[in-house]
């Protein structure tokens, strides 16, 4: 690249938003119709590059032409559903485990105020002293008196 065209792209960054759409308008020949200036300042500088080197090639203009079938173009939103009419809700995916916890049939630990909490991963829910609980926050507040995060008092996902 020219050194000319580089400090003129540099330049850019220091012009108002005014500044670059009317360099906008001069360099592409069409009406500015944005006020963003990350988008005026970067339009710009590829325009300047393009007619200092060239731009692109008539082929690769035709390929983009072939690729822009504006048919698929949506101009108008999609309309609103009527009153009344059934909308499809969309699937809900279960996961079939959590990958924060080891397998079912494994157990987690932890030792807590000078005992060794041990709690046995079923595939629907947890084991701890014979029962069953739904969550690890659930062994975790029986344990400790208090609402507590399963995962934080287990140290189990990433959080120590």
């Amino acid at each position: 690249m020219k050194p000319s065209i580089s400090t003129e792209i540099a330049r850019l960054d220091q012009l108002t938003i005014s500044q670059l759409s009317q360099r906008y308008e001069e360099v592409t020949g069409e009406p500015c119709r944005s006020r963003h200036k990350q988008y005026l300042v970067r339009r710009v500088a590829w325009m300047l590059q393009a007619k200092a080197e060239g731009g692109l090639t008539e082929r690769a203009r035709r390929r983009a032409e072939e690729l822009a079938n504006v048919a698929d173009v949506r101009v108008t939103p999609p309309r609103a559903p009527r009153v009344g009419a059934t909308v499809a809700k969309p699937a809900r995916i279960v996961a079939d485990h959590d990958p924060r916890l080891p397998p079912p049939g494994n157990w987690v630990e932890r030792p807590y105020k000078g005992r060794l909490v041990r709690v046995l991963v079923l595939t629907d829910g947890f084991e701890f002293e014979g029962e069953r609980y739904r969550s690890l926050s659930a062994i975790a507040k029986a344990v400790t008196g208090s609402h507590v995060n399963g995962f934080h008092f287990f140290r189990l996902g990433g959080q120590v």
